[in-house]
């Protein structure tokens, strides 16, 4: 490595905003574009997506975007609700899974030698961690592995579980998001390469309870309580339980709005159920949004309810990044307690929680909050502290620079 050039590090990602102000989820943009900053060339490669450019510079990053089937608006298998769900719910995304995974392996290899990489870093271990590890072998160079939970809670295929086996024996270095997370890729592991736990952070200039814009109350005829749930609409983010509880709620605070906002392939049955229950007018799904106008959701809130399960496939939380962006934003915050959530949300200190797939204990626990107002400013107090002090994006940053440095030799 001549000593006057800096590292070119190549960051292979399945979830990526397509473009600027992206309603995807951006913690490994954030991420990148702040180990960028701190000297790295950082190269992306992500799926494409109708409306997304093919290549573009932003923040500091080179961003390689692959087509992998045509017409281009056709293309399914990522985004708008994440690889897994996309899978069970849409059999064009199955019919275009191969033609995702060769386009993927071969833009790989061609921008380890076009970019001229001296480090991959991968977050999710399947597929491309599978096939990084093929080109670490080829190019002799080092693997860095990120997993985030979906990638090995769902890994129940005894192939998969191999190939997750052989893909971890590869990496010098496996970060993960949770202990829960910690757990699962050490059941599939050899054993010898370490695993570190280091979350995903939260911008905590965007997320931190300042943007009290009351237009948001006018503008959905809110007097009462408001409740908000964020995320993809999918099966392990248990939406359809917060929905099954608010009749209960709603028979005695009946003011009380939930405003649920996110994407995915399980929005049309989600707003059946809501009409089915009549109760239209109290369950509104205002759509996707960009962070920025997400925060001031997050701000004027009274409760963040967060109700996911363990899904079907074993899939859950490894974190769960939104939780934190709610209490960074001095919301009170009600969540199961499934995966990762455990590791910052302590009952009745941090926040309140409820037994999966349980829709009277979530009603019991967010009608406490609604009546203990002192309770609520509590446990959203010390939330946002727990954040601050633990998750934000400069102390997250200097944990993965420390190992960025120590497998680069810089």
């Amino acid at each position: 490595m001549k000593k006057n050039r800096l590292p070119n590090v190549l960051v292979l990602a399945t979830t990526f905003p397509r473009w600027e102000n992206d309603s995807e989820p951006a913690f490994v943009f954030n991420l990148s574009k702040r180990l960028a900053s701190k000297g790295f060339n950082i190269v992306v490669l992500a799926p494409g997506a109708p409306g997304a450019l093919a290549y573009e510079e932003m923040d500091g990053l080179k961003i390689y975007r692959f087509t992998y089937f045509y017409p281009k608006r056709l293309q399914k298998v990522c985004y708008d609700g994440g690889a897994l769900p996309n899978l069970k719910s849409s059999w064009l995304a199955r019919i275009e899974l191969p033609f995702f995974l060769l386009f993927q392996f071969l833009h790989i290899g061609w921008i380890i030698k076009k970019e001229k990489i001296y480090m991959i870093h991968c977050h999710w271990i399947v597929p491309q961690g599978f096939f990084s590890a093929i080109f670490k072998k080829i190019f002799n160079i080092p693997l860095f592995l990120t997993a985030h939970a979906g990638d090995v809670f769902s890994l129940n295929n005894p192939i998969l579980k191999r190939i997750g086996k052989f893909t971890i024996s590869q990496s010098l270095l496996c970060t993960v998001n949770s202990n829960a997370t910690q757990q699962a890729v050490l059941a599939i592991s050899n054993g010898t390469t370490p695993i570190k736990i280091i979350p995903m952070g939260v911008d905590l200039d965007v997320f931190n309870g300042q943007g009290h814009d009351q237009n948001i109350k006018k503008k959905y005829n809110i007097t009462g309580p408001l409740l908000l749930a964020v995320g993809r609409f999918a099966e392990k983010k248990g939406f359809k339980y917060l929905i099954e509880a608010m009749p209960l709620i709603l028979g005695k605070h009946p003011e009380t709005k939930l405003l649920i906002i996110g994407f995915g392939p399980l929005e049309k049955s989600l707003k059946r159920l809501v009409e089915n229950l009549n109760i239209s007018d109290s369950v509104i799904f205002p759509g996707k949004m960009p962070p920025v106008e997400l925060s001031n959701y997050f701000a004027v809130s009274d409760i963040f309810v967060g109700p996911s399960i363990v899904d079907d496939s074993g899939d859950t939380e490894g974190l769960g990044i939104v939780f934190l962006e709610a209490l960074a934003s001095n919301t009170a915050v009600i969540a199961s307690q499934v995966g990762g959530i455990t590791d910052f949300i302590v009952d009745y200190e941090t926040g309140l929680l409820v037994n999966q797939k349980d829709p009277y204990d979530l009603a019991q626990k967010i009608m406490k909050l609604i009546t203990d107002k002192k309770l609520r400013r509590e446990i959203a107090y010390k939330g946002k502290k727990y954040v601050e002090n633990n998750f934000s994006w400069g102390k997250i940053t200097d944990q993965y620079l420390y190992f960025y440095r120590q497998i680069l030799g810089k």
